[in-house]
């Protein structure tokens, strides 16, 4: 059960309302007017709560599972101990995702705290809450719906759409955000981006002077960094969705749907599709193309552009196959030379 104090509850649910918001079907012995009081792990659930089975892996725990009810796949509906109530779905997780958020959806707040500091320049949409703290700039324009947290800065003319949640600490310049952004605590965009010409006496600042749009339904981990550009624009594409602790240089363009996890590097003026997925601490190098739906293995470095769905792995990154055949030879090698000889 979820901590009290910390997570707000909307149950309970009957199980044919949860079976709606999920677009599932209630198996033959499931009682429609079950009451739902709350979402659970599987290993934790009890008879008045809700967990999912998405993995075969499972399946043993599954089977011992003291939960309630349980999103399931039709093909694995046969390994429920006796009694639970089930709701078949082709895609458990997605339906359980949907779920929990109608138990618990996030928190909304409707007013500008007496401790916040708005130029009277700034524009506020209906229902937009602003925590102590937070700084909005002069000619800043932010979206109806929207959530401004603790110490935030939004600075001068920046423009924020409808819905947005941007978090604590998190500064915003010299940009344009579309709605429905999510921007977890500790997010910068927009600050500078690393531009210099060297030069024997010292290196010289060159003025970043792009700015960074991020589209719609994009979602930022806590304490990743995405610079302004130099001249042309830093994009992320809509639905993209970014971890912690990832750098997004000056010049970067991220296509629509991408999914980049934490610790991940893009340096400047790189170009990624659509659809690709960047493993945890890659690296890559400025000035590539990275190819729609490329996948691009966990500490990879990236130092050649990668084509349309390809999938690379190593550093530096070669293609994946090719990266696990070398990894099992040098493996092999060694094996060998640790034989004592004959």
């Amino acid at each position: 059960m979820t901590d009290a104090r910390f997570f707000d509850n909307h149950g309970p649910f009957t199980l044919s309302e949860l079976a709606r918001m999920a677009g599932g079907e209630l198996s033959a012995q499931s009682d429609p007017q079950m009451r739902v009081h709350d979402v659970a792990p599987l290993s934790l659930a009890g008879p008045g709560e809700l967990s999912f089975l998405d993995n075969r892996k499972y399946l043993p725990e599954f089977e011992q599972a003291a939960a309630g009810a349980c999103i399931i796949s039709p093909g694995m509906a046969k390994y429920a101990p006796p009694g639970m109530a089930l709701i078949l779905c082709a895609a458990p997780y997605k339906a359980y995702a949907l779920i929990a958020q109608k138990f618990y959806p996030r928190p909304l707040r409707r007013a500008a705290h007496a401790g916040a500091i708005i130029d009277p320049a700034a524009r506020l949409g209906l229902n937009v809450h602003v925590s102590a703290g937070a700084v909005i700039g002069a000619g800043a324009e932010i979206g109806q719906g929207s959530y401004i947290g603790a110490n935030a800065v939004i600075g001068d003319n920046v423009c924020i759409g409808v819905n947005a949640w941007i978090g604590p600490n998190v500064t915003v310049f010299c940009a344009l955000l579309g709605d429905n952004v999510t921007l977890h605590p500790g997010v910068r965009i927009g600050q500078d981006g690393f531009g210099f010409a060297p030069d024997p006496d010292g290196f010289i600042k060159v003025p970043q002077l792009g700015r960074v749009i991020i589209q719609d339904n994009c979602d930022i981990g806590a304490n990743t960094t995405v610079d302004r550009g130099s001249g042309p624009d830093t994009v992320i594409g809509e639905g993209t969705w970014i971890d912690n602790l990832v750098q997004i240089a000056h010049n970067v363009r991220i296509g629509r749907r991408c999914i980049i996890a934490a610790q991940t590097g893009i340096s400047g003026s790189t170009e990624i599709g659509d659809y690709v997925m960047i493993g945890g601490q890659a690296g890559l190098t400025g000035h590539l193309k990275i190819g729609d739906g490329a996948l691009i293995a966990a500490q990879s470095g990236v130092m050649r552009d990668v084509g349309p769905r390809e999938r690379v792995a190593g550093s530096p990154a070669m293609p994946a196959r090719q990266h696990f055949r070398e990894v099992a030879s040098l493996a092999r090698m060694a094996k060998l030379r640790g034989q004592p000889d004959e």
